[in-house]
């Protein structure tokens, strides 16, 4: 030991050579030691006289060692190897405290030189798993990650992964890895993906398996498209034909839900039934004629043939001779020749005098006023048109609106519009609201109705009433005369205008307006429909409407022709619905019509009663409007925290009811409103929450995001859906929440929302909950009007009779783009009353009465073309 001792101080001999200093060909390596078996440690030194194992820093005895010598031929130096074992208990006297260790030092002529250490440990594998798979559902397509956390052991376990006690071998599947923290990942479950999953975790020591997952990958039931509509069940009459879809687009498997809806769709048809032609009678018999024969004639019109019938059979025209004295040749006489004289004199005389009056005329026009002249009638009321200014004793139109705002007042002049006969541009000889005549006209302003209690208790004795809402918080109403008004529902969009002439003359109604809540009615919808709009009633029903009111109201549609089939219903006194127009059809009555716009539609109708706007989509590709508001608690005194995602139709009235809901609930706004198309695509609306601070706020919800069936959406019947994320905050003194909010509906475009939003205080979007319309629900008389009354008048008077050159009501419904409706407007006894009601309707209170102003001069210009024309 002496010995040994000091040759690891021993330095090289002063003058050897490096090359003589021993160099191992075999240094130790790290070894496990395997339940209680010992490890041998070797190394092999050339050229060498000595070899001993340091373990742990002390020597190893040299009776533990097991020595063998040789000689190297390629050089002839002396070799020697030596061998030690190591064995469990040597190594556990030290465990805990360092590693165990062991390394060779080789000793020669010329000096030391130590090998590199070799750890001795003791091999283990712990049995329980730190975290093993747990089985699962989901649906195809969705991504799957199974973890695996294999138990504590030296080395280190390997893990492999078993599907159905078969390896999983990602190299072989490009769909499947293996994280580094062993997690197998499925980057799409496909149905083959359904099996057993097994982790397994393997050393030198052992082998484990954990509890084997059941994965089971199920696919949601899908429509496919709908059949053609089969034929009408009757040849002839009313009768019905369906089309139907099968739950194949994917069929549902493995557990996944059945499709929602109906399979069959039924709907009426009318098959038109033949008519055979029949004949009329005979008319009577013609005079005898020079041929000495007379004829009667017949139609078949009694009735005439339609939809295939058979024509009738036989002549349309019978002859006879007739053989009386009625068919003699006789000369002219000399009264015939008298009566031919007369009847030359009197066309003569004819002639002179048209001759002369046209004179007259003529002498007449050039006698006209300078300032009638240069001023077209149809512009006079506006202000400001580039026309010529009136005299100084015309004060401007505008500026002489009568005030009908007192119960009863007087007002010299007439209220009809003047007739002149029929040439249209016949101006009378001064200025345009000249009194028309000596007579004084009285006009009647009824006052508003009393409050609302009282008008309701007026209501509640009528039949009707039983099925208006009690209360009036959506509500308006007011009592009207033939002067006409309008009722608004504030900040719902929601309008009625009632024109002037609408009501007869000597007649006061009361009229209500009122909004509905989808709970409140039913509407029943079958197979693809869909409601658009609210549900508005206005009334009282069965009044007498001289003229059409107009009804406004919004919709959540994106309407286009190929993709909808939309109809206004309307409620008929029994309580069922029924279609009263069809949008974009020749309308079956001049009753009812209706003009859509982006966000509103405007119902003209000559009956009140109760309406609702319903569409049914036509293609996969319709798609209503969504409007999507996030709202949270204004004060958050616990560690919870909730935040409501609504999706509402997009229809203020909607909007509105939540916002009043939201304030009863303490709620605030967080983020702006945002809009989302929502397709007829059978695919639910999804809602997730991501990229929240895990430090600061954790999410109480269990899945990954939340659903919203399809058909809760589609149907319009349930106004306030909405998902509520429960957040919890980890300390009380957090209050900023910074996360995103994702809106999507499966296989299709969605919205996301970004909130950075302080609990305490932020108030960012309360402005926006501001409402956008203020005033009085009811207004009667010209205060409901922009245009002045006088002035409507003479604009219908002058633009209802034809123009030459379309230079009438034509022109200005083409200049307010609403040249689509002429049919309609042709139809009513004044189309220019129907164009100025339909811009009233539209631009109240906000129009622009300058523009208007334009389109009326442009009309009037070309009045003015003409006139000179024929003045010339």
């Amino acid at each position: 030991t002496g010995a040994q001792q000091s040759a690891t101080v021993a330095n090289p001999a002063s003058g050897a050579s490096p090359d003589l200093l021993p160099h191992f060909q075999l240094e130790p390596e790290d070894v496990y030691i395997v339940k209680n078996k010992a490890v041998s440690l070797a190394c092999r030194a050339t050229p060498a006289t000595q070899i001993y194992f340091k373990c742990n820093g002390e020597w190893v005895h040299q009776g533990d060692h097991v020595t063998q010598h040789s000689t190297d031929r390629s050089t002839g130096l002396p070799v020697m190897e030596v061998r030690i074992e190591v064995t469990r208990q040597q190594v556990e006297k030290i465990f805990g405290l360092e590693e165990y260790w062991c390394q060779c030092v080789a000793w020669s002529s010329s000096g030391t030189t130590k090998s590199q250490k070799a750890f001795v440990r003791i091999a283990y594998l712990r049995k329980n798993f730190e975290q093993e798979p747990t089985a699962r559902e989901v649906s195809i397509e969705q991504g799957i990650v199974l973890p695996c956390r294999p138990p504590e052991g030296i080395p280190p376990a390997e893990v492999e992964w078993l599907r159905n006690e078969e390896l999983v071998d990602p190299a072989l599947d490009a769909n499947v890895y293996v994280t580094p923290e062993h997690s197998l990942v499925l980057r799409q479950a496909r149905l083959a993906d359904t099996a057993n999953y097994t982790c397994v975790a393997k050393n030198i020591v052992a082998r484990r398996r954990s509890a084997s997952a059941a994965i089971t990958v199920y696919v949601n039931g899908g429509w496919s498209t709908w059949t053609q509509w089969s034929g009408c069940s009757t040849s002839c009459g009313r009768g019905w034909q369906k089309r139907s879809r099968t739950c194949t687009n994917p069929t549902p498997l493995n557990g996944g839900a059945f499709c929602e809806g109906q399979n069959v769709q039924k709907t009426a048809c009318t098959t038109l039934c033949p008519v055979d032609g029949a004949w009329s009678e005979w008319s009577k018999w013609s005079e005898c004629g020079a041929e000495c024969t007379h004829w009667r004639s017949r139609e078949c019109s009694e009735p005439a043939p339609r939809n295939g019938g058979r024509d009738c059979h036989g002549p349309e025209l019978d002859t006879r001779n007739c053989t009386s004295e009625l068919c003699t040749h006789a000369a002219p006489g000399a009264e015939d020749v008298a009566l031919y004289v007369g009847l030359v004199a009197v066309a003569v005389c004819l002639v002179l005098l048209l001759l002369v009056g046209v004179l007259v005329y003529c002498r007449k026009k050039g006698g006209l006023d300078a300032d009638v002249a240069d001023s077209s009638i149809l512009t006079a009321g506006f202000q400001p048109v580039s026309i010529k200014p009136s005299k100084a004793d015309n004060p401007s139109l505008l500026t002489i609106q009568p005030d009908l705002s007192t119960t009863t007042m007087t007002y010299q002049g007439s209220l009809c519009p003047r007739q002149d006969g029929p040439a249209k541009l016949q101006l009378p000889n001064g200025h345009l609201l000249s009194p028309l005549g000596a007579g004084r006209h009285t006009l009647h302003h009824s006052s508003p109705a009393a409050e609302g209690a009282d008008f309701v208790a007026r209501l509640s004795t009528q039949s009707y009433f039983r099925s208006l809402p009690r209360g009036t918080n959506n509500m308006a109403y007011g009592t009207f005369n033939f002067l006409g008004g309008r009722l608004m529902i504030p900040n719902t969009g929601i309008s009625l205008l009632i024109p002037p002439d609408a009501i007869p003359r000597g007649k006061i109604y009361e009229v209500y307006l009122t909004l509905h809540k989808q709970e409140e009615v039913r509407l029943p919808l079958a197979g693809c429909q869909t409601l658009l709009s609210p549900i508005v009633s206005c009334g009282p029903p069965g009044v007498l409407l001289t003229r059409p009111a107009i009804l406004a109201m919004g919709h959540c549609v994106e309407a286009s022709a190929e993709n909808w089939s939309i109809r206004l219903k309307k409620q008929s006194c029994e309580g069922t619905w029924e279609d009263v127009l069809q949008l974009g059809a020749e309308p079956c009555t001049e009753l009812y019509y209706c003009q859509l716009e982006a966000q509103a539609c405007y119902v003209f109708t000559e009956q009140l009663g109760r309406f609702a706007l319903v569409g049914e989509s036509l293609s996969m590709a319709a798609s209503k409007r969504l409007k999507l508001v996030l709202f949270a608690p204004a004060a958050c005194p616990s560690l919870e925290y909730n935040i409501r995602v609504y999706c509402l139709s997009d229809t203020q009235d909607v909007l509105k009811e939540v916002i009043q809901l939201e304030k009863q609930l303490g709620g605030q706004l967080i983020g702006a409103p945002r809009v989302l198309h929502f397709k007829d695509s059978y695919h639910n609306l999804r809602l997730s929450i991501h990229d929240m601070p895990s430090s600061l706020w954790k999410s109480k919800l269990l899945a990954s995001y939340q659903e919203i069936p399809f058909y809760h959406i589609w149907s319009g019947l349930q106004p306030f859906l909405h998902c509520t994320f429960t957040l919890e905050r980890l300390s009380t003194s957090t209050c900023e929440l910074a996360c995103k909010i994702w809106v999507w509906q499966v296989e299709g475009d969605g919205q996301s929302f970004t909130v950075n939003f302080n609990i305490a205080k932020d108030t960012r979007f309360s402005d926006w909950l501001v409402p956008d319309e203020v005033g009085t629900p009811a207004l009667v008389g010209p205060s409901a009007f922009k245009i002045p009354f006088l002035i409507r008048q003479k604009i219908i008077s002058s633009l209802d009779p034809p123009g030459t050159r379309g230079a009438d009501w034509r022109t200005l419904a083409q200049k307010l783009n609403l040249d689509s409706h002429l049919s309609f407007f042709a139809s009513k006894a004044s189309p220019t009353a129907m164009i100025l009601n339909l811009w009233e309707a539209r631009h109240f209170p906000n129009g622009n009465l300058s523009q208007l102003a334009a389109a009326v001069a442009e009309v009037g210009k070309q009045d003015g073309a003409l006139f000179s024309e024929a003045e010339c």
